[in-house]
């Protein structure tokens, strides 16, 4: 199920993964391929992992499984239920036409993932192993500075978009839209080639879905921050795209903490603040504010 350790380098570069976990990450293959019962588990991971294809709604959790790993393998074990994915990956792409080159940019997210928990914890591992099940499931796509994910509106945003002329009811295919790290600036124009991406291919690729419109969930859409930023910036301009879907009165303080900062259990007196995205989230958590996920929408035509 896993590659040939020769090859085994050349793959890891592939899905961007750090330079200075590929050789760990080889000498530790033959204690998965080595042991019956780590196999077994390998195997389970890749099974439930796709398990249910066509159920946008349903992203599996591993996590459960991936505890029953051994211990010296903790944080790395989901690096290779990945690689043991990839072939299933790459063979639903090429079902769909997808070109290689999306699909290698798309799988390198694995590589950014990576990179965050050694930022966070000093070693290697995954970060947001749940998350990376989306990509090589075939329901998310980087095309250009953002991701598109595949997935099916909900019951309160419905009405919402049927309100606005949308042909929407709940379970009718729609995009959430996630704006990764590590890709540069959010620039309105970066975002408009993203899209622009993302119509030619979805119409291409799954045009059986038809999708209506683009959401957005995330703490970059709280409407606060327009109160710290100019309005030029480009979060700001970002956020001007969307209408709101609904408003959440639950804080998410650790949302912008996470991705600002890349540890959300940062005392908040300690946040730096070298630039005014910084600034905004520590300073409003200071002063005893709390930031909230926004929920964004537009029309999307394909």
């Amino acid at each position: 199920m896993l590659p040939d350790a020769d090859d085994l380098p050349e793959l890891l570069l592939d899905l961007a993964v750090p330079h200075e976990d590929i050789n760990g990450l080889v000498a530790l293959r033959h204690r998965v391929t080595g042991d019956p019962g780590t196999l077994r588990l390998l195997k389970e991971c890749v099974e439930e992992m796709f398990r249910d294809p066509g159920d946008l709604g349903r992203t599996p959790d591993l996590a459960e499984l991936l505890a029953s790993a051994p211990v010296d393998l903790t944080d790395t074990f989901p690096v290779y239920v990945f690689l043991a994915a990839l072939p299933h990956t790459r063979a639903q792409h090429r079902e769909r036409g997808i070109p290689a080159e999306i699909s290698r940019r798309t799988l390198a997210d694995l590589g950014r993932h990576m990179t965050a928990h050694r930022r966070r914890h000093g070693r290697s591992g995954v970060q947001s192993r749940r998350w990376l099940v989306r990509h090589f499931r075939g329901e998310l796509y980087q095309l250009g500075r953002l991701q598109f994910e595949r997935a099916r509106i909900g019951q309160r945003t419905a009405p919402v978009l049927a309100a606005a002329g949308l042909d929407s009811v709940p379970g009718t295919p729609c995009l959430n839209l996630h704006i990764p790290d590590f890709h540069g600036p959010l620039t309105p124009s970066a975002c408009d080639r993203s899209l622009a991406l993302a119509r030619e291919f979805f119409a291409l690729h799954f045009p059986e879905e038809r999708v209506q419109a683009v959401l957005c969930h995330s703490w970059l859409l709280d409407p606060q921050l327009k109160a710290y930023l100019p309005a030029d910036s480009n979060i700001v301009r970002f956020q001007d795209r969307f209408g709101v879907a609904r408003e959440d009165t639950e804080p998410a303080d650790t949302e912008p903490v996470q991705f600002v900062f890349g540890d959300p259990d940062l005392p908040v007196s300690e946040l730096p603040r070298r630039t005014s995205v910084e600034r905004a989230v520590g300073d409003h958590l200071r002063s005893g504010g709390h930031w909230y996920i926004g929920h964004g929408w537009f029309p999307f035509r394909a």
